[in-house]
């Protein structure tokens, strides 16, 4: 299975929910779980699910926005964590990925990690 923007937009609902399993307050949609086993992120959802349970500022957040933007030249990328009003609450610098779409668009809402088109 590829991950793919197109594949991506399939997802306007969720059929099944997972609990993560390093943090067990988190759930994720089927999109969710599209985005980590197409695209080999489930360490996107385990950063996702950390910090929401260790970054305080993470945790106050109802809403999160997180986006994973590849870097270039080289193979790191940024993950962020926004408020919903552009304001950044949370960054982190991936050294290397492999993930292979430019970005990705993932929200948080409620404790459950869904795609925007899931919402």
């Amino acid at each position: 299975m590829e991950l793919t923007v197109e594949g991506m937009r399939q997802f306007t609902g969720t059929d099944q929910w997972y609990r993560h399993g390093l943090n067990r307050n988190i759930l994720y949609t089927d999109g969710a779980q599209y985005v980590a086993e197409a695209g080999g992120a489930y360490w996107l959802l385990d950063e996702i699910a950390l910090a929401n349970q260790f970054e305080r500022k993470v945790r106050a957040e109802e809403f999160q926005v997180w986006k994973l933007e590849r870097c270039s030249p080289g193979n790191g990328a940024l993950l962020s964590c926004e408020d919903g009003n552009y304001n950044i609450v949370y960054q982190k610098e991936i050294e290397f990925t492999d993930f292979p779409l430019p970005s990705v668009e993932l929200w948080c809402e409620g404790g459950t990690i869904l795609l925007p088109s899931e919402h």
